[in-house]
C-alpha cells in the first residue's frame, strides 16, 4: 500500500503560506479527505509523487495531455522557444500560426483571441456577447463551471459543489441578478427564462459536454434546441470547449455534435497544458472586440510564445493523426466495459458516462444527467473509491463532481490494472 510520507509533510508547510496548503481548491483533497499528492514529475500516462510513487493518471492535467504527459515534440518545441525568452509584450508569427491552425481545425471560427486562461475565454466572451447585443443578462447551466470570474459563479458545480458552497461571497447582487440558471439538459427551462427575461438575454453559455459535474452528455434534441432558440431571438450561443476542445475531435463538441456555435471558448489544450485560453467565433461578431471595436480586452501575456510553441506541437501532432481519437475512444469503451463488468458484479447501483475520451462513474440508481441527479449520488461511496484505487496506484479526480480524462499514451496492460485495481477496491470497501 502506498505511504504519503512526503506528501504529508509538504501540505503542512504549504498551509503555513498558501491558503488551504493549494493553489487551487479541488488540488486540497477536501472532498475526498486525506492527504493531497505532491507531484514531482509525469511521463506518458504517469505520475510520480514526491515519494517516487507512479500513479496511473486519469486526469491529464484536467483535459489538456491528450498524448500524455512530457511528449517528447511539445517539450522540445518549448525548450527551443525558450531560448529566445520566455515574452515579449509584442506580436509574434507563433500567434499566427495558432491561430490559423485553431481556423483550420475548428468549424465556423473566422477570428480568434488569445488570452491566459479558460476563465479569461470565457468571461472575454461574455462581454462580448454583452458589448455585440447591447443586452446584459446571460444564461448559464447548474453545474457548469466557465471558470471563477464573478458571474460565472452562481450554481457552477465542480469546485464548488466540491466544497458544498452554494452563495459566494465577494459575488455582488447585481452580478447575481443578470446570470440566469436553467437545469442541464432542460430545454423548456432554458425557453422560459427568455420568455420572461424578453430581449435581455445576451447570451446562453454551455459546455456541451459536461464535465464539472461528471460526464454529463446533453440528451438528443438539448444543444440543437438552444440553437434554434439562440438564432430565434437574437441570443448569442457560447460553447465553452474548453474541456472538450480538440479533445472530443479535431473541431470539439461543434464537429461531434453538428451545431454551429457563435462563440467558442479554449483553455490550456492548446498550450499542451501551459497556461492560456482563446475564445473566438463569427467575424461579425468577433470584429466588435478592441482594436477593431470597443469591447475592450487585453493582457500582456496573452499569445505567450512558450505557450504558443507548446500548443502548436500538440496541436499539428493531432491534426496530423486523426486517428488518435479513434484510439482514444476505443480505450475509453475498452475502460467503461471493464468497469461495468466489476460494478455489475458488486451488486451496487451505479452509472457510468462516457463520450469520447471524457468519462466518470456514479454510484447512483438512476441515470445522470444534470447537477441534481449526480449530487444525489453516493457521493460517500465514491470518495472511499478514490482512496482505495489510490492506494493501488489509480489517480482519479480527486471530487465525485469530474470527469476523467483518458490520454493517449495508456497502454491496455494500464486500463487492464485500473479495472483489476476497481475489482480490488470495491472488495476492500465492501468486505468481499
Amino acid at each position: 500500500m502506498y505511504a504519503y510520507t512526503s506528501s504529508k509533510s509538504l501540505f503542512e508547510r504549504a498551509q503555513q503560506s498558501i491558503p488551504g496548503g493549494v493553489n487551487s481548491p479541488v488540488r486540497a483533497f477536501k472532498s475526498v479527505g486525506g492527504t493531497p499528492v505532491f507531484v514531482a514529475k509525469a511521463k506518458g500516462a504517469y505520475l510520480y509523487d514526491e515519494d517516487g510513487q507512479k500513479y496511473i493518471d486519469y486526469i491529464a492535467s484536467w483535459g489538456p495531455m491528450i498524448l500524455g504527459h512530457a511528449y517528447q515534440p511539445v517539450i522540445s518545441a518549448i525548450q527551443k522557444k525558450a531560448e529566445d525568452s520566455t515574452s515579449f509584450g509584442a506580436p509574434t508569427l507563433l500567434e499566427i500560426e495558432m491561430a490559423e491552425l485553431i481556423k483550420s481545425m475548428a468549424p465556423n471560427v473566422d477570428l480568434i483571441r488569445m488570452v491566459n486562461s479558460g476563465t479569461e475565454a470565457c468571461m472575454s466572451a461574455i462581454r462580448l456577447a454583452r458589448g455585440y447585443t447591447g443586452r446584459n443578462k446571460f444564461i448559464k447551466f447548474e453545474g457548469c463551471y466557465h471558470g471563477h470570474a464573478d458571474m460565472f459563479l452562481v450554481k457552477a458545480g465542480s469546485g464548488l459543489a466540491t466544497f458544498n458552497i452554494q452563495t459566494v461571497p465577494g459575488v455582488t447582487a447585481g452580478n447575481a441578478q443578470d446570470t440566469l440558471t436553467a437545469p442541464y439538459n432542460d430545454l423548456a427551462a432554458v425557453a422560459q427564462l427568455v420568455a420572461e427575461h424578453k430581449d435581455e438575454v445576451a447570451a446562453i453559455i454551455i459546455e456541451p459536454v459536461a464535465g464539472n459535474m461528471g460526464c454529463i452528455l446533453p440528451q438528443e434534441g438539448f444543444i440543437e434546441g438552444l440553437r434554434a432558440l439562440c438564432t430565434r431571438e437574437g441570443i448569442l450561443l457560447i460553447f465553452d470547449e474548453v474541456m472538450t476542445g480538440f479533445r472530443m475531435a479535431p473541431g470539439g463538441a461543434q464537429e461531434v455534435l453538428g451545431v454551429d456555435a457563435d462563440l467558442v471558448c479554449y483553455g490550456k489544450v492548446i498550450g499542451a497544458g501551459m497556461p492560456v485560453g482563446a475564445f473566438g467565433g463569427k467575424k461579425a461578431i468577433m470584429e466588435h472586440i478592441a482594436p477593431l471595436g470597443n469591447v475592450y480586452q487585453a493582457g500582456t501575456l496573452s499569445g505567450n510564445p512558450l505557450a504558443m510553441a507548446a500548443g502548436i506541437a500538440l496541436l499539428k501532432e493531432l491534426q496530423a493523426r486523426p486517428e488518435t481519437y479513434k484510439e482514444l475512444e476505443e480505450k475509453t469503451l475498452y475502460l467503461r466495459d471493464g468497469l461495468n463488468k466489476v460494478l455489475s458484479a458488486s451488486g451496487l447501483d451505479y452509472v457510468i458516462n462516457q463520450k469520447g475520451s471524457m468519462i466518470s462513474v456514479h454510484f447512483s440508481a438512476h441515470p445522470v444527467t444534470d447537477f441534481a441527479t449526480a449530487a444525489a449520488a453516493d457521493t460517500a461511496f465514491f470518495n472511499r473509491f478514490f482512496h482505495e484505487m489510490l492506494q493501488r496506484g489509480i489517480y482519479l479526480p480527486p471530487s465525485a463532481f469530474e470527469s476523467w480524462f483518458l490520454n493517449n499514451a495508456l497502454s491496455y496492460a494500464d486500463l487492464d490494472e485500473t479495472i483489476a485495481a476497481a475489482q480490488s477496491s470495491l472488495a476492500a470497501i465492501l468486505g468481499k
